[in-house]
């Protein structure tokens, strides 16, 4: 273990040190504007950003909840106690445990020694990974997940736990990735997405390691494909191209899709894309017509209203917004 990691995270941060002096409720609004269900939101945390790294909070029990984003739990030290759709789990040091945006997990308090890193992941950050993966990976349990957290299809929630404490190679990613929070140097967040990458990568190797809930592996291997190919071809796929894949009738394949994911194709096509949409808008300069034939629209009429749809304002708004808050 890194002994100056280990210095540095034992110690207390303002949150637990407020805690330590009597305050035992976990004050939400740190947390969510919502004021029913507690759903962590990502821009409490992530704003522009698509991964955060935090400790996770001592000396306190946190209640049921979940996540508009993806979330990863990595034990550095000592153990973490939690439920998970309330099956109980215990993770060690060194273990990981992925949960999507839909399960709700109850942690139990950890005590001084037990130090959980928390990675807020945005699941657009998923999109380049999954568009570089060979097909070698299709059968991937993790494919699955983060396709399933991209496209959002299932609304059904989701873990994958990993007992990799074993694993060299894993734990020096996680060793490198800590130091890259701690130290926060100007390349830091492009190193932190470049080594997630290569953990993702090194997780699915692990696969024969993991647990999770079971799916029918035929209708696995046909979303997974599905998925591919719309991650491949968002630009211009179409229904005749994919079902050609499977040598299905285009009817075949658009049923199949419809009583797998409750979406038909071309919704789950345009959710592609506007998610595109969005990346382009945070992450380049490009003009809003520049952006709507990049990802497939040659009417930027039609895809303004798709977009103030999905995301409640339009392209221009959104990018103005973002102007703002920089």
């Amino acid at each position: 273990m890194d002994t100056f990691l280990y210095e540095e995270l034992i110690k207390e941060t303002e949150e637990e040190l407020a805690i330590l002096k009597g305050n035992q409720a976990v004050n939400k609004k740190i947390y969510t504007d919502l004021t029913s269900d507690f759903v962590i939101q990502s821009e409490k945390f992530l704003k522009d950003d698509l991964i955060m790294i935090r400790k996770h909070p001592r000396y306190i029990n946190f209640p049921r909840h979940s996540h508009d984003y993806i979330e990863m739990n990595y034990v550095f030290h000592g153990q973490f106690h939690q439920k998970v759709a309330d099956q109980p789990i215990t993770l060690k040091q060194g273990d990981i445990l992925l949960l999507n945006q839909h399960i709700e997990h109850e942690l139990a308090a950890c005590e001084e020694n037990d130090i959980v890193i928390n990675f807020i992941i945005h699941p657009a950050f998923f999109d380049y990974i999954l568009s570089n993966l060979s097909t070698g990976f299709v059968q991937s349990q993790m494919l699955y997940f983060l396709m399933n957290s991209i496209f959002d299809f299932s609304q059904k929630g989701e873990y994958l736990y990993y007992p990799v404490s074993n694993s060299d190679r894993i734990q020096d990613i996680m060793q490198q990735l800590l130091k890259e929070m701690m130290e926060e140097s100007i390349l830091s967040k492009s190193k932190i997405k470049f080594l997630m990458g290569l953990l993702i990568i090194e997780l699915i190797e692990q696969q024969n390691q993991t647990n999770r809930s079971t799916i029918q592996s035929e209708q696995h291997t046909f979303l997974t494909e599905v998925f591919r190919y719309i991650e491949e071809h968002y630009q211009e796929a179409n229904l005749q191209s994919l079902a050609n894949r499977f040598n299905q009738t285009v009817y075949w394949v658009s049923k199949e899709i419809k009583s797998l994911t409750n979406q038909n194709f071309k919704d789950l096509v345009q959710q592609k894309r506007l998610l595109v949409a969005k990346n382009l808008l945070v992450y380049s300069d490009l003009p809003m017509q520049s952006i709507a034939e990049e990802v497939g629209y040659e009417n930027i009429s039609y895809f303004y209203r798709l977009f103030k749809k999905k995301y409640g304002m339009t392209p221009k708004a959104y990018k103005m917004q973002l102007i703002k808050e920089d």
